[in-house]
């Protein structure tokens, strides 16, 4: 059976990442959280007070980056590990959270990125979510899709995930985060999140995980098969 790539895009909080880790699982293929990998580039930044004005701190701050995804045996998930760390709950913070756009803008952080996403892809078998893998790290993924959502599910899905991660959050407070990360996404300079062409638009307002997945799924075997 031939293996192809899938490119999962669309806003945040649209369950990208949930779905594309269940429909990864269901065809045994790798699933690689873009969006992880940003927001372990975040953190090191926050934590390491790098000048993001400053194109020579950011770019010595990347050569002093390894990132990681290692099998978490109790979720049977993927951790991101930063430089040997497991930094899966520090990287969900609300504090990550608020900066992980701005970070994500910076070019030099693109293409470091990007290129370590695609040399992931060269084997095919890759499920891939985030802003723009259909437009740019995978624009020749056999499979295509866009996810969207209304930003009152999206940020209700939000809330929960973090509440049950125990942290206090504000409903309000998450809607605005995900209207100016929409924005932010939408308008940088560099790889900015858009539709490509040839993606199919699935709006998971009113479906469960589970509907979603099997939208997917059944595109995906229409093309493998």
């Amino acid at each position: 059976m031939k293996k192809i790539n899938i490119a999962l895009d669309g806003h945040a909080g649209g369950g990208k990442s949930t779905t594309a880790k269940i429909l990864a699982k269901k065809l045994a293929y790798i699933y690689v959280d873009s969006g992880a990998m940003y927001r372990a580039i975040t953190l090191f930044v926050l934590e390491n007070n790098v000048n993001l004005d400053d194109l020579n701190a950011v770019e010595k701050a990347l050569n002093s980056i390894e990132i990681d995804f290692k099998l978490n045996e109790q979720n049977q998930h993927n951790d991101v590990f930063l430089n040997g760390g497991n930094v899966e709950d520090e990287i969900r913070t609300m504090e990550v959270t608020d900066k992980v756009s701005e970070v994500s803008a910076i070019k030099v952080v693109r293409e470091f990125l990007v290129k370590k996403q695609q040399e992931i892809g060269l084997k095919k078998g890759v499920v891939m979510d985030g802003r723009d893998i259909g437009t740019v790290v995978f624009p020749d993924a056999e499979l295509k899709v866009f996810m969207t959502a209304s930003i009152a599910a999206r940020a209700k899905r939000r809330l929960l995930e973090m509440q049950a991660k125990g942290q206090e959050v504000d409903l309000e407070e998450i809607k605005q985060n995900l209207e100016s990360r929409d924005h932010q996404d939408s308008t940088r300079k560099e790889s900015p999140l858009k539709k490509a062409k040839d993606a199919i638009d699935i709006d998971t307002s009113e479906l469960t995980i589970d509907q979603q997945v099997d939208k997917i799924l059944k595109l995906a075997l229409e093309i493998i098969n």
